[in-house]
């Protein structure tokens, strides 16, 4: 779904992270596309955050969506 939303598909990568309260599904995408994802006032993300938890429930995952902060680059 998120490599529909974006300039740089080949970029979009999710990590899984497993723990005791759930499972964190980190999103990282290249940074020209952190907006395109984010959305108006956070539509997007909050979108793709509704329909994670709807497929995690039926499947006994709790959900957490985060969208992992661009890499900074040093000079």
């Amino acid at each position: 779904m998120l490599i529909h939303l974006v300039d740089n598909p080949e970029e979009v990568k999710i990590e899984i992270i497993e723990e005791e309260r759930g499972t964190t599904f980190l999103i990282h995408v290249h940074p020209d596309d952190m907006g395109k994802v984010i959305g108006k006032k956070g539509s997007v993300i909050n979108a793709i955050r509704s329909i994670a938890k709807i497929r995690a429930l039926k499947e006994g995952i709790r959900p957490y969506i985060t969208l992992a902060e661009p890499a900074k680059e040093t000079i």
